[in-house]
Formats: C-alpha cells, structure tokens, sequence
C-alpha cells in the first residue's frame, strides 16, 4: 500500500536516522521542508522531497498548504480510570492543597474506590473513548500507567484494560506498572507492609500476564520514600520491567537521582529540580519528563524546563492525563503551556512532544520524527504560517487529519 501526501506547506520533523533524542541547544534546531511532499508505503515513511512529487498507484492525500509533522507522542498518562473528580476541582478553586484533599479520602484514593466498582467491560467503555479523543488531538503513542487500583486484581484489570486500547486502537501503547502510587487505607499505618504486597504479590502477578513494559513509584513527600523506591525499583527490574518514576512534584525528595541510580528511562513531574538534580541528570540515559498541565491544574509551580535545557539537558513534555490533577490529553495545550509558563521555544516544544517523548516511552527507533523508515505516524494541520503558531494559537484547533500505521484515522 502506497499513500502520498502533497502539497505539504511545511514538513517539520525531519531527522536523520539513529538520533535517540535532542538536547540543549540542538532542542531548538528543527529540520522542516518547505513546499514538500511526503510518500508512505507499508505503514512507514519511504521518501519525501520538495518540487512535484512522484506519480505512484495508489492514494493521495493534498495537505492544502498545511503542515505535516510527527503525532505526537504522550510519555505519561493515567488515560485507565473510571469516572471522575471534578467535586476536587472545586476544593482546589477553595485553597485546598492535594494533600489536604487526599488525606480527606480525595485524590487518588478516590480514583481507587471509583475502579474498584467498575466491571473491566465498563473501564474499557470509558478509556477507549479518551483514547479516540487524544487521536483526534494529533497524538499517536501513548503510555498509561495503573496506579488507580491499589490492589493486585485492580492493577491487573487496569493493565489489561491498556493492553486491549493498545490491540483495538491505532495508538501505540507502552504500559507501566504504578502499584506504588499511594499507600490505601488499610496501610495507611503500615507502609512498608504495603511496600511487601507489591514486591510479593503485585509484581510478579502484573509479570505473569506479561501486562507492563515499565514500573513507576511516586517518589515524593508524603508517598514513597527514597529506601522504598529503590526496592520496588530492584523487585521490578528482576522482572524485566524498566524504571520510570515520579518524582519531586511535592518537594525536593530525591526521587530524581534515584531514578538515575536505577537507569530509569524517565523522571517526571520535576518542579522541584536544583542544581544537584541537573548534576545527577547530565550525561545519562535519563529522559527529563515535564507534565505543566497538572501545574496548571493544580496551581503549582512549574518544572525549570529553561534552566535544565540551558544546562545541555534533553526535556519531554507531556500530558499526566489523569482525572486528579491533570484532566486533559492534548498535547498541543501542553506545548503552549510549556512555552508560556516554562519560556520553552517553538521548536523545543515540538521536539519535546515528539522525538524526545518517544524516547521517553521508548519509541523512539520506531516514531517521533520524519525519518525514513520510522512508521508513518504524522499530523496534518490546517494552513498555519509556520511552526511558531501552532503552540501560540493556544485554544485553536489546527489539527486537519491524522494519519496513524501509515492510515488516515
């Protein structure tokens, strides 16, 4: 099958091959066609170039001027959960901090009871729906976590929910076990007994199913403390499961060089990052990951994405979709956000939310940027005057079509 797309206004995202990420300066060089065309054959970019394009059997797509870029790919989501949370919104808007609300039995334990009422057909009803929605904002890679179970069945109904999204969508979708998400209320005075069931139990359960491609733990105050992530971290690695962690969104808890001690392929959330923790960060494998919707949501500070990428570090942004602290998977609103809020450039967004986001997922072989030989995930965008306003144009919706697996979506 063969599928080409002319009339492209700009082509962006253009990357030789075997680049993983981009970093420091390089986050704001972008390569970008103009006037171009771009042929996809057998779900992967085959060739592109500017003047006419080639005459070839099979389908054509006329771009109208508009912009073709990477879909973008979304490195941290909890898209698995059931129902909602906006009562919180309003407790928030009254000054209670997510603390406060989730030692009221709010947050993430409220998450936890919702899904422990709901069957695994009626999670899937809910999630797939988000799915198909964060598709039509441009996104075609996604990972979802667990964390919202908090038990073995429930963090095994979740994955398994995220596996299915992942065989009955066009997204590709890595999955993270976050047993060590919060502590339920009947650990709330045993912590390192909860610490044992999802060493003892949880993992090799979630290992048996083969559900997760990574394992996370909220490293942070008033969750798990650094001794306690780094056993979870240990556990998870004998079973084949690739650290990722959150860390310092509440406080500077060393969340950040744990992650880096245990070769996580990301840290996240990062509001909380000093000198010590760019010095730990420098010269690994370690993907800075910046969530500035829950930020926004939740009236936070936000992570230093300057000063680290001043620093010669590589940042991912991405969405935290989340029902808590972060309710939107639109990856557009993140990279304006970023820019406003974290004084990130144009083209440091977008290479934000594509090539170094997937290598945050670890995707990035396979997706993020226009490569021939990487597999036809891409945007088409209405005529925009460049790349500068597709972040600027915060509110607009400038996505034209979507082209997933080589396939208009």
């Amino acid at each position: 099958m063969q599928l080409l797309i002319k009339n492209i206004g700009q082509l962006v995202g253009i990357l030789d091959a075997g680049i993983p990420w981009k970093a420091g300066s390089e986050m704001n060089e972008i390569g970008l066609l103009k006037n171009a065309w771009l042929l996809i054959r057998d779900k992967e970019i085959a060739e592109f170039g500017t003047g006419d394009p080639p005459v070839i059997a099979g389908q054509r797509i006329d771009a109208k001027g508009g912009t073709v870029l990477p879909a973008f790919c979304d490195s941290h989501t909890h898209l698995v959960y059931a129902g909602s949370r906006e009562d919180e919104y309003t407790h928030k808007v009254m000054g209670l901090s997510y603390e406060e609300i989730a030692e009221r039995g709010g947050g993430i334990l409220n998450s936890a009871k919702l899904l422990h009422n709901t069957t695994e057909q009626e999670l899937f009803r809910q999630s797939v729906e988000r799915a198909h929605e964060i598709i039509s904002f441009g996104t075609g890679a996604v990972e979802i976590k667990s964390g919202y179970g908090l038990n073995t069945a429930d963090e095994i109904k979740m994955l398994r929910v995220a596996r299915r999204i992942g065989d009955e969508t066009e997204l590709e979708v890595k999955t993270t076990f976050l047993g060590a998400h919060a502590f339920p209320e009947a650990y709330r005075d045993n912590r390192d007994g909860y610490v044992d069931l999802v060493c003892k139990e949880m993992i090799p359960a979630v290992a048996a199913e083969g559900l997760a491609d990574y394992i996370d733990v909220f490293c942070d105050r008033g969750f798990f403390s650094g001794e306690q992530t780094a056993r979870i971290l240990e556990i998870g690695v004998k079973y084949d499961m690739q650290p990722k962690i959150h860390a310092n969104e509440l406080d500077y808890s060393g969340g950040i060089q744990t992650g880096v001690k245990y070769n996580a392929l990301s840290v996240d959330h990062l509001e909380f990052t000093g000198e010590e923790e760019i010095a730990a960060l420098s010269g690994t494998g370690t993907m800075p990951t910046l969530l500035p919707g829950a930020s926004l949501f939740l009236g936070m500070r936000y992570a230093p994405a300057r000063k680290m990428i001043d620093a010669g570090l590589p940042v991912a942004l991405a969405t935290d979709y989340n029902p808590g602290s972060s309710p939107s998977g639109n990856m557009k609103l993140v990279m304006s956000l970023a820019m406003i809020n974290m004084k990130m450039l144009p083209a440091e967004v977008i290479n934000a939310a594509t090539l170094n986001s997937a290598y945050a997922m670890g995707v990035e072989k396979i997706l993020g940027s226009v490569t021939p030989g990487k597999r036809a995930n891409l945007v088409i965008t209405k005529q925009v005057p460049g790349i500068n306003y597709i972040p600027y144009a915060y509110g607009s919706d400038l996505v034209e079509k979507v082209i997933l697996n080589g396939r208009p979506v």
